[in-house]
């Protein structure tokens, strides 16, 4: 059996129906839990509302920033070479950097204490705008332990 990458083609979302963007439809999809998908468009449209309200500006263009913000550049892979297990620093692919965004910033929103999902989505995106809050923490993390290990970046493959 070959041991080459089999390509896997991704599949194309639909763009949402009310900013006509495919990336909102992925962040929905992620928020998702037990198969409600109305459940979490409703909560993410409400904090597009409540982070109008909040700061004045349009909230779609929050969540813009905020995902720009929490996009990570470098992160670590293991690689194993002769018995020792390396850390070795690599430079994220576009595609990953937008799902890694969209992964912490609905965890970070979800870890945070509040009322409801909601406010705690709303404040966790103002709060990533701002270079502030969970998902830039991580964004962060991410970033030292790729800079740790900056010696091991000649094992890369």
């Amino acid at each position: 059996m070959s041991r080459r990458k089999i390509k896997i083609k991704r599949r194309e979302l639909p763009p949402d129906p009310v900013y006509n963007d495919r990336v909102v439809t992925a962040f929905i999809n992620y928020m998702i839990k037990n198969g409600k998908k109305t459940v979490a468009e409703k909560i993410f449209y409400k904090a597009m509302e409540l982070i109008k309200e909040k700061t004045g500006e349009e909230g779609i263009e929050v969540w813009r920033q905020a995902l720009e913000n929490a996009k990570p550049d470098l992160e670590v892979k293991s690689r194993r070479v002769g018995g020792v297990t390396y850390q070795v620093p690599v430079e994220v692919p576009p595609h990953r950097q937008q799902t890694l965004a969209i992964r912490w910033l609905v965890r970070s929103a979800r870890e945070r204490k509040g009322k409801s999902m909601i406010e705690k989505l709303a404040m966790e995106l103002i709060d990533a705008k701002n270079n502030l809050g969970g998902a830039i923490k991580k964004k962060e993390d991410t970033r030292k332990m790729a800079e740790a290990n900056r010696a091991f970046s000649h094992y890369r493959w």
